[in-house]
């Protein structure tokens, strides 16, 4: 090798070291900063948050326009939401992915204008969900808010309620649920669809037996997911169930809630004293964080107990 050559080698190989090196400190320091940022965030709000909760923030309902009293009502309605959310989206969500990519014909048309209604419903803001859950869900479906006018006890659907709120979350959810299942059922290796189809099994025993199975820790990242993504949404749910207050719990789909994170905008923005509530706001984003944390490491939990099973 001639000395020329010799220095050009040597000086590509500190090239590469140099950009080699600079990429994986790129790398570090982006995943510090978040992590950085999360950490942060969590202390500070757990510092400011945890004295102020007991047993009686936790247990009882809101008094003296939301300035006294606890957030038991909160608590209760954003889990009820949740959970109604999750079993009106996940449902068909997983049942899109399934089409997606079980049956549809990539390029046919309509799988086309699936995936560009999925990708629509990503970039849509959350308030105009909650516009879309006022005019379709209660105007239409429910028969109109001024159905109420003239009818004994109101009418049984055209009002703000529960169940409307978790059909405009479920759908702004669809996106998150569709796009994780959708990889999940992609990652089942075709080998094992060929074989059950060779054995003489039918295609929908074949998704059955075999594709969901094998997907179902996918989808269950899925709705972990919708799930956290739904609890912290508020913009969707003012106009269509979440109320300022409100001391009862509801015994139904069709009754008016209370949610902890339209509870933490109304302390923040329109209680007569915001000063004084100060304490309550970050015990109720303590809340919040709790709650959500909850639910995703329980389906966590699950999802890890279903792998284990099935590799087990």
């Amino acid at each position: 090798m001639t000395p020329l050559r010799h220095h050009r080698t040597t000086r590509s190989e500190f090239q590469k070291k140099v950009l080699g090196f600079f990429a994986v400190g790129i790398t570090v320091v982006g995943g510090f900063i978040v992590f950085g940022t999360a950490m942060f965030m969590l202390l500070h709000f757990l510092i400011k948050g945890l004295p102020h909760i007991s047993w009686e923030f936790l247990s009882q309902a809101p008094r003296n326009n939301n300035t006294e009293g606890g957030i038991f009502p909160a608590i209760y309605g954003t889990t009820f939401l949740v959970l109604t959310m999750a079993l009106l989206g996940v449902p068909v969500g997983t049942a899109t992915a399934l089409y997606l990519t079980e049956y549809a014909k990539q390029q046919s048309f309509f799988a086309k204008s699936v995936r560009f209604a999925v990708n629509t419903l990503a970039g849509v803001p959350s308030i105009v969900f909650g516009l879309f859950g006022v005019g379709f869900f209660i105007q239409f479906v429910g028969g109109g808010i001024d159905s109420l006018a003239g009818m004994e006890g109101g009418a049984v659907f055209g009002h703000p309620a529960l169940i409307w709120a978790s059909a405009t979350l479920s759908i702004l959810t669809l996106p998150v649920v569709i796009v994780s299942v959708e990889e999940a059922l992609k990652a089942v290796p075709r080998e094992l669809r060929e074989a059950s189809l060779a054995l003489g099994a039918t295609k929908w025993q074949t998704i059955w037996k075999i594709v969901l199975p094998n997907s179902l820790t996918g989808i269950l990242t899925g709705s972990i997911l919708a799930v956290g993504r739904g609890a912290g949404e508020v913009a969707p749910i003012i106009f269509v169930g979440a109320v300022y207050s409100l001391p009862e719990l509801p015994t139904g789909v069709t009754d008016q809630f209370m949610h902890l994170g339209y509870h933490l905008f109304v302390l923040a923005t329109q209680s007569p004293d915001v000063d004084a509530v100060a304490p309550q706001q970050y015990a109720t984003t303590v809340v919040l964080l709790m709650l959500t944390f909850g639910l995703n490491f329980t389906a966590t939990i699950i999802r890890s107990r279903i792998r284990k099973k099935r590799l087990g």
